[in-house]
């Protein structure tokens, strides 16, 4: 498949949920000129609180091709390790080879030092930091794309006291995004990781709202538009002198 001349191709993960960070990145680079590659995990969104929408998925793709960018939309397991290679496969014979990786997904169930069990701390483990690993991988082997153009981005956090595997595996996440920075030098791509804080995405209480409204000085909560601006900034021309960085973008929250 030849890739556009005039859109580069961006791989999203973790698009399945219309008021997600995923769904807002993808759109977001949509819109500035990107054809967009979405993947998701529906089982995961059906057993959390929210629930799933078998239609969402769907729903997003729609709206990437409002902005007329190709897309692709791939449900994967991302705790199966072959889940990377098919990814890009598919990516590589539906719209091109990959210039930028915005790795939005997660596994996220709380639990604290004493109540983890064993096999969700792996479970985290495997989705948020063994994952990660792999896609960041299997972007470096496949690249080929201009020198200087391309990407790779993770959205993390940094809450551990009572969500201590979701904290903890994405404290590992961040180290592998980071090395990335130094060890694709080679190659021209970029990497950085953003920590947008809470974000407003459907999973907040009416009471936590209000906490991290009086916590924020610009008195809101952050919103996934609000992180979606600065992946298409970083994923931009003007975006490639930053490197390296895991920045705060959370409204002033300390």
């Amino acid at each position: 498949m030849e890739e556009s001349p005039d859109r580069p191709v961006a791989l999203v993960t973790g698009v399945s949920r219309k008021i997600g960070i995923g769904a807002a990145i993808s759109l977001a680079l949509a819109k500035t000129g990107w054809d967009v590659a979405t993947s998701y995990w529906q089982p995961y969104d059906a057993s959390m609180p929210w629930g799933s929408d078998d239609t969402e998925a769907g729903k997003i793709t729609d709206q990437i091709r409002g902005f007329s960018a190709r897309t692709v939309s791939i449900e994967a397991d991302l705790s199966d390790t072959a889940s990377p290679k098919r990814i890009f496969d598919r990516i590589e014979s539906s719209l091109g080879s990959v210039t930028a990786l915005v790795m939005a997904h997660c596994h996220s169930v709380d639990s604290s030092i004493k109540s983890t069990t064993i096999e969700s701390f792996d479970l985290h483990f495997t989705v948020n930091a063994r994952a990660t690993w792999l896609l960041i991988r299997e972007f470096g082997r496949r690249y080929r794309n201009e020198y200087g153009r391309g990407r790779v981005i993770s959205i993390t956090s940094d809450h551990t006291t009572h969500n201590l595997p979701y904290g903890a595996s994405k404290g590992a996440m961040d180290r592998i995004v980071l090395a990335a920075a130094q060890e694709f030098r080679e190659l021209g791509v970029t990497a950085n990781v953003i920590n947008p804080g809470g974000t407003d995405t459907g999973w907040m209480s009416d009471d936590l709202k209000e906490r991290v409204q009086s916590e924020t000085p610009l008195g809101r909560i952050g919103l996934p538009a609000d992180c979606a601006c600065l992946v298409s900034f970083l994923c931009s021309e003007e975006g490639e002198w930053i490197n390296g960085q895991l920045i705060y973008s959370n409204g002033g929250v300390r």
